[in-house]
């Protein structure tokens, strides 16, 4: 505990439990016209390390840095310690290992992220922009203090970038896929057939394409949201999940209780599908959903998928035709399709900037990577202006 000329008091915690869920979500509310972006939630942050898929044995140790005015929660982050780069998605292998050949230690390193999730969302949660700020300059001091290499906040939302960028991080642009459900005269398609009429011949008559060998393959989907997935298709999805990382020559990071936890805690937060071939289940996908204040859905978050069968074509019916065609007849303005992934564009995810955020103790190493940023926030530039010029839709005459 530390109290500081704001008034503020700092608290690090080293357990979820300890701050008041409901309190946490209260701050969330803050964030993103109010809007409760699930996986900054608390739920699902503690699910992460109670269900033993992020933690100091798998390279993830929680600190989650708060600030307290009087018993009020002001401002919050889930920070981690890190003894390696996996399940980040924003790289920087290429930096641990200048540090190593200088002879100096990367690891551990904080970031400022939900494992495993590269999904742009709120990363400071603050009751308003003066807390968000000082916020952000406690992080970088307690990283000094513990003597950590460096800091790293990823996929953050546009007041946290602002708040990042006022006390001298470096700001590193990333590109992701999304898509947006409206159509060129500027309303929300009205359905699939709509969506397909606004792309150019090509596309459209490969996505048909594609969906007709699923069909034809003999498969159906049915899908679940919120407490409609029962216990078994919950139980089947993570078998689909568990096979494709195995087969991939990985164990997957989510533990079955992860799931649980998910189902039990906050299931409205999740739609699954089920792909069928006669009459037996043999693939799904998990969506994440973003509400509102009214209870709607804003934004579908593709997160996991597996099959237990190979079908041609399958990942892409499962992953992204089903969940747009959901969308289209939810009214959810947007798809995220996750981290990377050009091919998605043939599918009308369009490229859009993603921000993370960087503090490095070492002098000599901060003004390197400044320099490389300068560079790679170019070349991030020319990328996003070829892809434009790819564009999946209909060109205006």
């Amino acid at each position: 505990m530390q109290m500081n000329k704001n008034n503020y008091v700092t608290r690090v915690l080293t357990r979820a439990d300890e701050v008041n869920p409901e309190v946490w979500n209260a701050l969330l509310a803050f964030q993103d016209a109010g809007q409760l972006n699930p996986f900054v939630r608390h739920e699902y942050l503690a699910a992460m390390h109670a269900s033993g898929s992020a933690t100091p044995e798998t390279g993830w140790t929680p600190r989650w840095l708060t600030l307290w005015e009087g018993q009020e929660l002001v401002a919050a982050c889930a920070l981690q310690l890190k003894t390696h780069s996996y399940g980040e998605y924003v790289f920087d292998w290429a930096w641990a290992n200048a540090y190593q050949q200088h002879g100096l230690a990367y690891y551990p390193k904080a970031v400022v992220a939900p494992p495993f999730t590269p999904v742009p969302g709120p990363r400071l949660l603050a009751r308003d922009a003066h807390a968000r700020q000082y916020l952000a300059r406690a992080l970088c001091d307690w990283c000094q203090a513990q003597g950590l290499s460096s800091l790293h906040l990823l996929f953050l939302s546009e007041a946290d970038a602002a708040a990042c960028t006022a006390v001298g991080l470096m700001l590193r642009q990333t590109v992701q896929f999304h898509w947006a459900n409206q159509a060129p005269d500027g309303q929300a398609f009205a359905d699939f057939d709509a969506f397909l009429g606004s792309l150019s011949q090509d596309k459209r008559k490969k996505i048909k394409q594609e969906r007709r060998k699923v069909q034809d393959a003999g498969v159906q989907f049915r899908w679940s949201r919120g407490a409609d997935i029962s216990p078994q298709d919950w139980a089947f999805f993570y078998r689909c999940y568990e096979r494709t990382y195995l087969e991939h020559g990985n164990a997957p990071y989510l533990s079955p209780d992860f799931f649980e936890r998910m189902a039990s805690h906050m299931p409205e937060h999740w739609l699954l599908f089920i792909a069928e071939r006669g009459g037996q289940p043999m693939a799904s996908s998990l969506i994440g959903l973003n509400q509102t204040k009214d209870g709607g859905v804003s934004t579908a978050y593709g997160r996991y998928w597996g099959a237990l069968e190979r079908v041609d074509c399958l990942h892409f019916e499962a992953c992204y035709y089903q969940p747009l065609a959901w969308c289209i007849a939810h009214g959810v303005q947007r798809f995220e399709g996750g981290a990377q992934g050009e091919h998605k564009m043939a599918r009308a995810l369009m490229p859009v900037k993603t921000q993370s955020a960087h503090w490095l103790a070492h002098p000599s190493f901060a003004d390197a990577v400044e320099r490389f940023l300068e560079r790679e926030g170019a070349g991030v530039e020319n990328y996003l202006e070829h892809l434009q010029q790819r564009t999946p839709f209909k060109q205006s005459p």
